[in-house]
């Protein structure tokens, strides 16, 4: 059980640094905390590119394997 907690404790740091990282690197959307710091600059008509719609698939897939590592944690807490 020790070498899925380490593992499990391994992917939820790794994972958490990476969706600050995919979080920071979409676009603002205007009329919040990235207007602060200059992100309401540059606003596009157009629907989300194509490289945007790709940087949402992964960040939601890594927030997946974020909750998944949390309810394993969990579950190996309570259960283990």
């Amino acid at each position: 059980m020790d070498v899925v907690r380490i593992f499990l404790d391994v992917l939820l740091v790794l994972s958490s640094a990476f969706l600050v990282l995919l979080i920071l690197m979409h676009k603002g959307r205007g009329g919040g905390m990235s207007d602060m710091f200059g992100g309401g600059m540059s606003s596009s008509l157009g629907g989300s590119s194509v490289a945007e719609r790709n940087l949402t698939r992964i960040t939601v897939a890594v927030s997946l394997i974020w909750v998944a590592s949390i309810v394993g944690i969990g579950m190996l807490i309570r259960f283990g």
